[in-house]
């Protein structure tokens, strides 16, 4: 029993962290607003992002953008054969980005980026039906990143740089089902593990082989994130031989990999006001197969968290039209394949095919500085699906068909600086 609610406390903590359901596309209010396709377009700093090949090719000497995203989400979970449901509350988590280039000379340029592309919150109901896989979770991960961007010939530049990551985790979980101390309070375990650290890098690169046509490339690397000595403090146990596990902290060691990710694209300027952006990603979810945890006290058995995740793909199309001299209009529209496969859903990780919608503009309040706007509707479709390793007493337990349904709101406000 104990190794079994030990494996599950693991399996929630592993999920929380690469679930591509709370990992939400926000790094650049233009880009976003195009459908988040930008590794073909030049048009401020969000190229440390999308594609540091493409600093070079900005017309200013320095450049910055930066932005905040609210990340509205509403999950609801349904049991279909008993017709509980639940849904999560609608807290608010904003991730950020800060991006500037400074063009040391026509042909070199060096950048600095830093941004959160996991930083959500989640909470559902105290002691709901679903409470001994999760009640809350706190996720936060920030990337740095100095760049370099070199213009290899007239139509064809390279770029990228290293990558330091730091973050951390802290959620929520009853013990199981059923277990309460003398005062009738549910079992609980609270997982928190923060400064993980370590590093990545990316590689970029441009072309040009027309002045209205950019094709444009951008990899991201498999970055493993070892978190050393985090804290799973157990509450409210029951004073008996036959609780599961004894009130207190033990610590615990694992290694958690964030996947590799291509993007290739294309852009193309039309009607010299409109521009059309298109971007494919590819994300390497394959390498999340399991997770083998490390705990420091003898008396408790190593555990392996299978998740089996598959690669999956992004399709993001926008387009852009200069309305005024001073207003650009834009439109946009993505499609994001799960990578979760059947039998694997859980509730901290609903993530299911999803449609985003978006829009956006920009307004030049002065020469030198512009606001940027976007909002994206992020509706992920209704799927009847299971989750099929959670096991109390050798039995399979709750989840076993569900009907999810999620949606995200995601209005965003950013500024671009040009000098």
């Amino acid at each position: 029993m104990k190794k079994s609610l030990l494996f599950a406390v693991i399996a929630l903590f592993s999920a929380s962290i690469y679930a591509g359901g709370y990992r939400v596309s926000t790094q650049g209010q233009r880009a976003l607003a195009m459908g988040h396709s930008g590794v073909a377009v030049v048009n401020s700093a969000e190229l440390a992002f999308f594609n540091p090949a493409g600093l070079v090719y900005l017309e200013n000497k320095l450049n910055v953008s930066a932005g905040v995203t609210g990340v509205i989400s509403n999950v609801r979970w349904q049991n279909t054969q008993t017709g509980n449901f639940a849904e999560t509350e609608n807290n608010l988590s904003t991730p950020f980005y800060v991006y500037a280039s400074y063009k040391v000379t026509d042909w070199f340029t060096v950048g600095l980026s830093a941004y959160t592309p996991y930083g959500s919150s989640v909470e559902y109901p105290t002691d709901w039906a679903g409470s001994h896989l999760i009640n809350d979770i706190d996720l936060q991960a920030i990337y740095i990143q100095p760049l370099v961007s070199l213009k290899v010939s007239e139509y064809f530049s390279v770029g990228g740089g290293p990558i330091f990551v730091t973050g951390g985790v802290n959620f929520n979980r009853n013990i199981n089902r059923t277990l309460t101390n003398e005062e009738g309070n549910r079992g609980n375990v609270e997982i928190d593990a923060s400064n993980v650290t370590n590093m990545g890098w990316s590689a970029s690169f441009m072309f040009n082989p027309t002045e209205q046509l950019r094709i444009g490339m951008n990899y991201r690397s498999e970055i493993i994130l070892e978190a050393e000595d985090g804290d799973a403090t157990f509450s409210n146990i029951p004073n008996s031989p036959l609780a599961p596990v004894e009130n207190g902290t033990v610590a615990f060691d694992a290694s958690l990999p964030l996947p590799a990710e291509f993007t290739v694209g294309l852009s193309y300027e039309f009607c010299d006001k409109w521009l059309f952006a298109f971007d494919y990603n590819r994300t390497m979810w394959g390498v999340y197969n399991s997770l083998d945890i490390n705990f420091a006290p003898e008396g408790i058995p190593d555990s392996v968290n299978p998740r089996n995740y598959k690669n999956s793909s992004t399709y993001r199309f926008g387009i852009q039209y200069e309305a005024l001299e001073d207003l650009t209009l834009r439109l946009g529209y993505y499609f994001d394949e799960s990578p979760v496969r059947s039998g694997y859903f859980a509730p901290e990780t609903p993530r299911n095919d999803s449609h985003g919608y978006t829009g956006g503009f920009s307004y030049q309040i002065t020469p030198s500085i512009a606001v940027d706007a976007s909002f994206v509707y992020l509706r992920f479709e209704e799927v009847q699906e299971s989750y099929d390793y959670y096991q109390e007493n050798g039995q399979k337990c709750f989840f076993l068909e569900e009907l999810i349904r999620a949606m995200l709101f995601l209005p965003g406000l950013g500024v671009t600086v040009k000098l």
